[in-house]
């Protein structure tokens, strides 16, 4: 599997340098519009427009509360569904690959709710509420709340 995880590159350049174009896109609950607005999962989705065309299904209404518990890991079964799922195991800065998604969830009990993706530098490039987008170190408070690390597949066309 080892080949689907940023096969090249070329891609995983492509994806970083797709994020890093949204950079200072204001924080907008449910949009995914560079420069006029997204949240984290927004980011996420125009990135993926931008390497593959048309995202892959079309998403509910969501929650904007953080705090919301006993829901069901919905970001998570999406992230299962059409990217790939990398282990987080005894993760360290130097495991994480540009291009990789991260998910995290703020408390063990509630569901995993923001999303970034990786920089060739080791930080998250995301977005959320009263910031935009921007590009942060991964410090050790963001890595003790990841929940999930993705790839986006691999290959020029992506097929499921």
């Amino acid at each position: 599997m080892a080949d689907l995880l940023c096969p090249d590159d070329d891609l995983c350049a492509r994806i970083v340098a797709e994020a890093r174009s949204w950079i200072g896109t204001p924080y907008r609950h449910q949009a995914s519009t560079k420069g006029a607005g997204c949240d984290c999962l927004g980011l996420v989705r125009g990135v993926w427009r931008a390497i593959y065309g048309a995202e892959p299904e079309t998403l509910p209404p969501y929650s904007a509360d953080w705090a919301e518990t006993g829901g069901r890991e919905t970001l998570l079964e999406a992230g299962r569904r059409w990217l790939i799922e990398r282990p987080i195991e005894n993760m360290r800065s130097d495991d994480t690959v540009a291009g990789d998604i991260l998910v995290f969830r703020w408390k063990d009990e509630m569901p995993a709710k923001h999303a970034g993706i990786v920089s060739e530098s080791g930080q998250i490039i995301h977005s959320y509420d009263r910031v935009g987008v921007v590009e942060t170190p991964l410090v050790p408070a963001w890595k003790r709340r990841i929940a999930a690390r993705f790839a986006f597949p691999g290959g020029a066309t992506w097929q499921r």
